[in-house]
């Protein structure tokens, strides 16, 4: 929330989903409403932890922490348990309205002017009941989230793994089972519980439309829910009568009216759309990392040697499946999504803690990086929290004579990406001997051991990597995992894969990569949008909200889509290549114009800009 000082306190509040994805853009517009001339006062009110919004909060804004959603349980990077999802959804709903009061009375406590929201409809609930208008930035909204969950598209995996976690959790280190069959859910059991959320958004009567959009039931009349309707089930994308919808202007929609403040007998005030400029984090130091010098200190503080730091002769890809964390499985864990146990504070203004930036970062500024750079202490909490290394090796039963899935497979071309799903591929006749073992990598690559594999003839070997030119930088191991994972055993990497920091600033890394491969979400999509980097992307089927970001991937030419199973086979070459191959030229200008300082300011301008709308409509808002 935002608090006008020059008179009594003001107070917008935000409220959102705290996926890590979603951190980053709030993080993003409240470090620009805090940058402005306005004496604001900001209150981030959240169930994301605290270190994910560091960068705004060293800025002055305020964490509180509360429940204030429902999570949609994810058993892996790209899989949605929907039963497991609905049940926490009811389980939610079940205590909304004194979850509501209590958000009501806060509001009222800390004298809010007004709620911004991205996405949770209980923000916007409350600030209806405490009379205060209220702001939905966002590209999607949870109402069309669960209304898909109805969908009759089955959702197959092909894998054998799976790991419980929550969208925008860590997940259970020692989970280990078989996957979850995907069952949709009845649309007649949705109703009523969708019925409630779209109540809340109801409540907002701004929206900030984010770009990568899809519709926002709540506020345009049409199209509306059940969103399966949305998507035609042949080419499992949109319906060209919704792409038509999505391409128009925001003011042309017909827009549901507003709902009136409890017993108040103010006019209702007019509903409207508002376009949001792409909201991102910005690479450190106005673009240096784009500069040869710029890239060669990065690259050089993640231990790639010099002679691969040339954009001419080494290209990059960066593999980040962000959200995950790396864990060694070794007995089967719960299938039940939790919360963070941390206890809710609500959040009342108090004095300035002359510490709290020291506490709250580990900055690397006596580096050489930090000191070209000038990174702020805060950026090195890596919001992307995933990846390693790992090899698996897998005792088949008498049932596997004929055909042996081999889960994690990692050789010299292949490996694990943990949180994301397990490699699988299918051998005949092959016998292997021994217990399940797993090792992590430190960033230097030597001798694999991966290569045995391939030396004994064993393994056909899938392609990583398009030829020598490349190097991978993958993302989120720490040096404590890897030092509890490979204690005793051979941690070295397949030749060109390096492991990046857990620190490293992720809008510079992805600034370097001329290719990154992830999941499909906000976050990432952003950010390479920002670089012109190339985005390898494995599709989240059960989550409408791809639908939007691919359209806005087709229209910046940066976006390709990886197969499930080329992804879990390990066959990324061709998608990377075709990628680069694609994007190359964007990237090379981007390069270029950002080392000249050509538009390196836009970014932050267009942020700036859409502050001094938000806080001009709530001016307006309580001047009627």
């Amino acid at each position: 929330m935002v608090e006008f000082c020059e008179t009594s306190e003001r107070v917008i509040q935000l409220t959102w989903f705290p996926g890590y994805g979603h951190a980053t853009r709030v993080s993003a517009l409240t470090r620009h409403l805090l940058g402005l001339n306005e004496k604001l006062r900001v209150h981030i009110v959240t169930s994301a932890p605290k270190h994910v919004f560091a960068d705004c909060i060293v800025k002055g804004a305020i964490y509180r922490y509360a429940e204030i959603d429902p999570v949609v349980v994810q058993p892996l990077a790209y899989r949605v348990d929907r039963q497991k999802s609905i049940e926490a959804l009811k389980h939610f709903l079940h205590k909304k309205d004194a979850l509501l009061e209590r958000e009501r009375q806060w509001l009222l406590d800390v004298h809010a002017e007004g709620v911004l929201s991205d996405a949770a409809f209980l923000g916007c609930l409350a600030a209806k009941a405490a009379r205060i208008p209220s702001i939905l930035v966002t590209n999607f909204s949870f109402d069309s989230v669960y209304s898909y969950f109805a969908t009759p598209m089955i959702d197959e995996s092909g894998s054998t793994y799976s790991d419980d976690t929550s969208y925008g959790e860590t997940q259970d280190p020692e989970r280990l089972s078989d996957s979850i069959p995907d069952v949709p859910v009845s649309a007649k059991e949705l109703e009523p519980l969708i019925e409630q959320m779209l109540t809340g958004y109801r409540c907002a009567d701004l929206l900030v439309l984010l770009p990568g959009f899809i519709p926002i039931p709540s506020f345009s009349i049409s199209p509306g829910l059940p969103s399966p309707a949305w998507i035609d089930m042949n080419t499992k994308r949109m319906h060209p009568e919704i792409v038509t919808f999505l391409r128009q202007k925001p003011c042309e929609a017909k827009l549901h009216p507003s709902l009136p403040f409890p017993n108040s007998p103010l006019p209702l005030p007019t509903r409207s759309i508002v376009s949001a400029p792409l909201l991102v984090r910005p690479p450190t130091s106005k673009g240096v990392v784009y500069t040869p010098e710029g890239r060669s200190c990065l690259l050089s503080s993640i231990g790639i040697p010099e002679h691969l730091h040339d954009e001419l002769t080494t290209k990059i890809l960066i593999v980040s499946f962000g959200g995950q964390v790396f864990r060694k499985p070794s007995r089967p864990g719960s299938n039940c999504s939790s919360r963070n146990s941390s206890r809710e504070d609500l959040g009342l203004p108090k004095k300035p803690n002359g510490d709290q930036t020291q506490t709250l970062t580990r900055g690397r500024n006596d580096s050489a990086y930090g000191q070209l750079f000038s990174i702020p202490d805060h950026s090195d909490l890596n919001l992307h929290l995933t990846a390693a290394l790992a090899e698996r090796v897998y005792t088949p039963g008498k049932s596997d004579h004929h055909s042996v899935m081999l889960n994690r497979l990692a050789t010299s071309h292949h490996l694990w990406v943990p949180g994301a799903p397990p490699a699988s591929k299918s051998y005949s006749n092959l016998s292997i001997n021994g217990i399940p073992t797993i090792q992590t990598t430190p960033p230097t690559p030597g001798l694999s051991t991966f290569a045995k594999f391939k030396e004994g003839g064993a393994f056909e070997e899938a392609r990583l990597l398009p030829d020598p030119s490349w190097i991978a930088i993958v993302c989120g191991v720490t040096k404590e995992q890897w030092a509890f994972q490979s204690e005793g055993e051979d941690a070295e990497l397949p030749e060109g894969f390096y492991v990046a920091p857990r620190d490293v600033y992720m809008p510079d890394l992805t600034a370097v990569g001329d290719v990154l491969l992830g999941k499909l979400g906000y976050g990432t999509v952003s950010e390479c949008v920002d670089s012109c980097t190339a985005f390898v992307y494995v599709s989240r089927p059960l989550f409408i909200e791809e639908h939007g970001l691919r359209l806005l991937l087709d229209r910046q030419g940066v976006g390709i889509e990886l197969s499930r199973q080329s992804y879990e086979a390990g066959d990324w070459s061709s998608a990377v290549e075709n990628a680069w191959t694609q994007c190359k030229a964007l990237k090379r200008r981007k390069r270029s114009d950002m080392a000249r300082g050509i538009d390196v300011e836009k970014r932050e301008r267009e942020g700036r800009d859409l502050a001094e709308t938000v806080v001009q409509w709530v001016k307006n808002r309580k001047s009627m």
